[in-house]
Parts: structure tokens; sequence; C-alpha cells
């Protein structure tokens, strides 16, 4: 079994700084692919961040400049910088990776998420 953990979530002042991570545990073999997803209320789930095995990474518009996803292959863990936080930052973030376990693979984990408020 292949579990993603998240952290680092909660309230945030607008223009401040939050740093989440995601650690996957378990039968794994390798992971390639890692990112970051948020969903807003009534909102669609949308993707943030990713990273590539490479560490080449790429991010929506919107936080362009102000978050950045990094990988620790060692540790098994994505992080996400978030600064200068907005109110429209608001949301569960998610963390997905593409995960080759001793059952199978690559294929999608994600995690439970974790509550992002950015909000005075």
């Amino acid at each position: 079994q292949v579990q993603l953990v998240e952290s680092g979530g909660g309230l945030v002042q607008p223009g401040g700084s939050l740093r989440l991570s995601c650690v996957a545990s378990g039968s794994i073999s390798s992971i390639g692919y890692m990112a970051w997803h948020r969903q807003a209320p009534g909102k669609q789930r949308e993707s943030v961040a990713g990273i590539a095995s490479d560490s080449s990474s790429n991010y929506v518009d919107s936080v362009k400049g102000r978050f950045t996803i990094s990988r620790d292959n060692a540790q098994s863990t994505v992080y996400l910088q978030m600064n200068r936080v907005t109110p429209d930052d608001t949301a569960v973030y998610y963390c997905s990776m593409a995960i080759r376990s001793t059952f199978g693979g690559p294929r999608a984990y994600w995690g439970t998420g974790t509550q992002v408020t950015g909000s005075s």
C-alpha cells in the first residue's frame, strides 16, 4: 500500500507565507511526477504546480512568481512554498504523485488534502 499525507496548511494573513509538505510512504519503488492541486468552495479542482523527475517545474498563471514547488526524492516528499498569499488562494490543497510500487504501476496516488485559508 502507498499513502500520501499532506501537512502545513492553516490560516495565513494576506501577504503572508506558508509551506506545504506531502510525504509518500509504503511499498514504493520509484516516484515520477509530483504535483499540487487545489479546490476552492464551489469551484473545480485545479492543478497549481508540478515537478518532474528532472526537477523541471510548471505553474498555473495565478501563482507564478509567488509559489515554488520542490522535491526531496530521498524523503519521498514534495513541497509547496506559498508566498504573498491572497484570499483567492483559499482552498483545500492536495498533492499527487506518480508512483511505481512493488505491486506495479506507475499510477497516480493522492493525498487527503490540507486546508489553506488566506484571511485577516
